[in-house]
């Protein structure tokens, strides 16, 4: 998925714009809470505490202990609904990712072990065993080569042309399977742009309630919940995106390489066919269902 080139200025100075509002608020806040630790507020007029008092009591009262780091679900817990869907969406991008490493592939593409008998098969002059070889598969190279022997009556030139528009189709299938890591990879970001904006109305919705006397604690969930989404939208966003380009050019080099290994393995073919007097082959295909031979 490529956004407009004019959509994009757009979204970038968005971006800078609520980082700005937040680094803003962030300093503002920061300021508020230094100008209260500056001036704090003088004791009431009272019996004083002696220092043996002192110690006596801040003996009873018990010490706090220090609150445990947050793990991982406690950060996907915090940033609410939105940080869930951006998990989503990266155990998805990582469920395409194993699932494109396995099948998008030369092994998987272009078996060995399917060459070799298709050349065997060829050396031999045994053109209908090809034929059969190539229905009997399930790759990208067996249905080239399908789609090429079915026009095997009408001349070479049917059947490269044939051969080419089925590496088209296949190229295509393949390109609509990785698209997929591409929309996770823009649909990550703009999800924590968007809890970012959350979180920037949340930490308003504070200063409002307090009439401009938030401190920092006070905004800090506001806060949290913006940058943890944004980082949370980048770290899937980035991954997924490299993803996408490295099986996009992993589909690009393998169709090449199917094309040419067709055009190789047709090539004795090709020469009996454009040699002059020379009857094509015929090449056996799958009688219809519901038809009859007399």
């Amino acid at each position: 998925m490529q956004w407009p080139s004019t959509a994009r200025p757009m979204y970038s100075r968005l971006a800078l714009a609520i980082l700005g509002t937040f680094v803003l608020l962030f300093l503002w806040a920061c300021e508020a809470q230094g100008m209260l630790q500056e001036n704090p507020a003088a004791p009431a007029d009272g019996p004083t505490i002696k220092a043996g008092q002192m110690s006596a009591i801040s003996a009873d009262v018990p010490q706090t202990q220090p609150k445990p780091s947050a793990s991982f679900w406690d950060i996907v817990r915090a940033s609410g609904i939105i940080g869930l869907t951006i998990f989503l969406l990266s155990v998805a991008g990582l469920a395409l990712v194993i699932e494109h490493a396995i099948t998008i592939r030369r092994s998987s593409l272009l078996p060995p072990e399917f060459i070799a008998e298709i050349e065997g098969a060829v050396r031999s002059g045994q053109i209908g065993r090809v034929g059969e070889l190539a229905r009997s598969q399930n790759n990208s190279l067996a249905r080239v080569l399908t789609a090429g022997l079915a026009e095997v009556d009408l001349g070479w030139n049917s059947v490269e042309k044939a051969m080419e528009e089925a590496l088209a189709e296949e190229s295509a299938r393949l390109y609509r399977k990785v698209e997929y890591l591409s929309v996770i990879g823009n649909v990550a970001p703009m999800l924590g742009l968007l809890g970012t904006v959350v979180g920037m109305i949340m930490a308003f919705r504070r200063v409002a309630e307090t009439q401009g006397a938030a401190r920092a604690a006070d905004l800090a969930e506001g806060i949290y919940l913006a940058l943890v989404t944004t980082v949370e939208g980048l770290l899937v966003a980035i991954p997924a995106l490299a993803a996408f380009a490295v099986f996009r050019n992993r589909v690009d080099g393998l169709m090449a390489e199917v094309g040419l290994c067709a055009d190789r393995l047709l090539g004795p073919l090709k020469r009996q066919m454009l040699s002059p007097g020379v009857v094509p082959p015929r090449v056996s295909t799958p009688t219809p269902r519901g038809s009859r031979t007399s």
